[in-house]
C-alpha cells in the first residue's frame, strides 16, 4: 500500500524568459532568502554578461533585507496577493499537471527525479507559450 509522503519537501526555483524560452530552474531544500541568494547568484552566474527582470511575488523571501540581488539581475516585486499576475506560475501549473496529478511516489527522490526529468524535457517553445506575456 502506497501513502502520501507528508512534511518532505523540495521547492523549485525557476525563471523563464518569455521571448525566446530559455529557462534557469533550480531545486533547492526550502524556500527562504538563503537559498534565494543561492538561485540568484546560480542565474546570475548562468547570466554572464546578460541582463535579466525577475517578477517575483510578495513572499517574505523575496523582500527580505538580506536579499542579495547580483547586479546583472533586476526585481519587479508584484502587488500582494496577485499570483495570477506571474507567468512563472502558470509552468508551475504545467508540471503539477504531467507529473504529480494523481500519482503518489515512493520515495521524495524518486519524485524530484520525476520533476527534474520533466522539466528538462520541456522545450523553449512551450515554455515560451507558458510564460508568454500577451495575457497582458
Amino acid at each position: 500500500m502506497k501513502v502520501k509522503l507528508g512534511f518532505q519537501n523540495f521547492y523549485l526555483y525557476s525563471a523563464v524568459s518569455p521571448q525566446n524560452g530559455e529557462d534557469f530552474t533550480m531545486i533547492l531544500p526550502l524556500v527562504n532568502t538563503v537559498c534565494m541568494n543561492i538561485f540568484l547568484q546560480q542565474m546570475s552566474q548562468h547570466l554572464g554578461s546578460k541582463k535579466a527582470l525577475i517578477v517575483m511575488d510578495c513572499a517574505s523571501w523575496h523582500k527580505s533585507q538580506s536579499l542579495s540581488v547580483p547586479s546583472n539581475i533586476s526585481v519587479m516585486l508584484l502587488p500582494p496577493y496577485s499570483p495570477e499576475l506571474n507567468p512563472v506560475e502558470r509552468l508551475w501549473r504545467y508540471i503539477k499537471q504531467n507529473t504529480i496529478k494523481n500519482k503518489v511516489f515512493d520515495t521524495l527522490a524518486a519524485l524530484e527525479i520525476e520533476i527534474s526529468d520533466f522539466i528538462n524535457s520541456i522545450q523553449p517553445q512551450t515554455l515560451k507559450s507558458l510564460c508568454s506575456l500577451n495575457y497582458l
